[in-house]
């Protein structure tokens, strides 16, 4: 083999053990739970600090639990709160996975439901099989946008995606708090900042109506595991993903592979 090929063929393996083939079963179950046992702990250390006793931060995670799984009505509430910010998590993954560190899932999360919203309430007398696929492409295309702002800076000016993502997260939240407080976004008859009601037809059917009306939980569920499993198998199971680990686990051996890297 010749001297190139060697380097190619080194590089490759270089790669290919850096880079992860599949979730692991730490990936799967230990982070999330030594995350989640972290995060209580230091609650409680925050707590004891300031003079809380132990009695009462007993009681304030038996009332975290019973509040987001105590009930059909709390496990319903939890999961339309967690199908946004679970496909927004998604998007931050591939950026991480890549090695980039995309902090603007605030700002690229409230510009998309503003869109969305927006489309919801604007397309009146259309049929619900395309009024509703408009409204959530609507606001995936316009958090998508707000995001390649970052991203165009990053590659064009080497500009720190960390600190143009946090400041485009204040000027998303400025500009929506404008939307709503003017026409047409603005409810007419309304001088706080609430927007148009999106029309029936544009809004994703419930699942536990036949159990209770007022429960919330929507389709949206059924479109985050779909999500879930498209975003794995992209990561995992093509050249595109494996390029985008390899960017993120070592820049400089993936431009030497030939992978594109503005990293």
């Amino acid at each position: 083999m010749s001297e190139p090929g060697k380097l190619d063929a080194i590089s490759s393996d270089l790669l290919k053990r850096a880079v992860a083939d599949r979730f692991n079963g730490e990936e799967m179950i230990l982070v999330p739970v030594l995350s989640v046992v972290l995060a209580l702990a230091i609650g409680a250390i925050v707590m004891l600090a300031t003079g809380v006793g132990f009695g009462s931060i007993g009681q304030s995670y038996l009332a975290l639990f019973t509040g987001s799984v105590g009930s059909v009505n709390a496990i319903s509430e939890t999961l339309t709160a967690a199908a946004p910010l679970t496909l927004a998590g998604l998007g931050i993954a591939l950026g991480f996975r890549a090695g980039l560190f995309n902090i603007g899932a605030e700002g690229q999360l409230i510009l998309g439901g503003i869109a969305a919203v927006a489309v919801g309430f604007a397309l009146t007398d259309t049929p619900a099989w395309i009024h509703l696929p408009l409204a959530l492409l609507a606001g995936a295309l316009a958090g998508a946008a707000w995001a390649a702002i970052a991203g165009w800076l990053k590659a064009a000016t080497g500009a720190h995606e960390v600190i143009t993502t946090i400041m485009l997260n204040l000027i998303a939240l400025r500009l929506v708090d404008y939307l709503l407080r003017n026409p047409p976004i603005q409810k007419p008859g309304r001088a706080d900042p609430i927007s148009q009601s999106v029309l029936p037809s544009a809004e994703l059917p419930r699942l536990l109506t036949w159990i209770d009306p007022n429960l919330r939980v929507h389709a949206g569920i059924l479109l985050v595991l779909a999500a879930v499993a498209i975003v794995y198998w992209l990561l995992f199971r093509t050249t595109k993903g494996f390029e985008f680990r390899a960017a993120g686990a070592n820049p400089d051996a993936a431009r030497y592979a030939g992978m594109r890297s503005g990293l």
